[in-house]
């Protein structure tokens, strides 16, 4: 284990700051290589850091709120948490960031400050798309990397094929799969399905993709078929919505079918451990959050709802992702791209 840098919005999130700071203590609790920035009003980090050895903090006095608009924000606030972050990992003061607030901010000003990866096309050198991307739990006992979970709405085929080998790279360095089997999200998984963007996407992917295993489902989100599955941001958030809903929804049925009665009571008691690991299973506090991939840094975005434990897997996910090397893995993913 080396030392590391981690950068973490204290104003990130739902809830009180506190939940913010007792999550940063808890993670410094569970690594002793771990340095935190924390970012946020002086009259809360500061006093946090002269009572933690490994945090420094990091003033920053404005606060992007949830339904501020996330480019004005970015331009206007200029000393919010989550622009002094990400211009942290700029100036190499942090290597990562993590934060649980506006995801729509959180990418516009790490794509604005942290600086995104360029590729070559046609001689010429553009900016990549960085994209949402985290491992959900599937059938199969292991994980699925899922990109763009909503970063971006409209893109281009060879956005696609970024994300796809991005998301490989996170495949291989976080969920430790050698040789990922990748997917193209559409309506099936035959090579004539999809809509005309997603077939110049199979057809650019099938020349160009090493590990392309065609067109996969919504259901493949979970089946465990692929360990990884790609989309533009506005289906993917949808997918990935409409997953974590029923999910809700069946935790919900299951729940009302134990209490409703004192045979059901009496079974949720009896398997009450086996419940337990499930709810774990589908609750984001055990993943952190998801990544932003694209980045010349780690920045991983929590949920808004979030819990001390939820911060603390999130900054020690930040931290873990540095150690690993994913920023130069997702490099030479990137270098490999030329698109002519």
């Amino acid at each position: 284990m080396s030392e590391v840098r981690v950068a973490v919005d204290v104003m990130g999130g739902d809830e009180e700051p506190q939940v913010v700071l007792d999550g940063i203590a808890a993670a410094l609790a569970a690594d002793p290589e771990l340095i935190v920035l924390a970012v946020g009003p002086e009259e809360l980090v500061v006093p946090f850091a002269e009572k933690h050895e490994r945090v420094e903090p990091l003033a920053a006095p404005d606060v992007i709120e949830m339904g501020d608009d996330p480019i004005k924000a970015v331009m206007s606030k200029r000393k919010s948490s989550i622009v002094v972050a990400c211009r942290a990992i700029k100036k190499g003061t942090a290597e990562g960031f993590f934060s649980a607030g506006a995801t729509g901010a959180v990418t516009a000003a790490a794509t604005a400050y942290v600086t995104p990866f360029k590729y070559e096309e046609d001689g010429e050198q553009h900016p990549i798309r960085p994209c949402i991307t985290t491992a959900l739990p599937n059938r199969k006992g292991a994980l699925t990397v899922f990109c763009d979970m909503g970063a971006n709405p409209d893109v281009e085929p060879g956005d696609m094929l970024r994300f796809a080998q991005m998301g490989a790279a996170y495949a291989r360095v976080v969920c430790g799969i050698a040789s990922p089997r990748i997917g193209l999200l559409s309506n099936g998984t035959e090579d004539s399905k999809g809509s005309h963007f997603t077939k110049e996407c199979f057809q650019l992917m099938k020349g160009r993709l090493d590990g392309f295993a065609g067109n996969c489902e919504g259901s493949d989100l979970v089946s465990g078929d692929y360990d990884v599955v790609v989309s533009d941001g506005f289906a993917g958030n949808v997918a990935l919505k409409a997953t974590e809903g029923c999910a809700k929804f069946i935790l919900s049925e299951l729940k009302g079918a134990f209490l409703g009665s004192l045979k059901g009571k009496i079974a949720a008691f009896l398997i009450k451990d086996s419940l337990a690991e499930i709810k774990a299973k589908l609750s984001g506090d055990a993943k952190g959050g998801a990544i932003l991939l694209g980045l010349k840094g780690v920045v991983l975005i929590g949920h808004g709802a979030t819990s001390v434990e939820a911060v603390k897997n999130g900054t020690l996910a930040t931290a873990e992702a540095i150690r690993a090397g994913l920023v130069e893995s997702v490099t030479s993913a990137v270098d490999s791209i030329v698109i002519k």
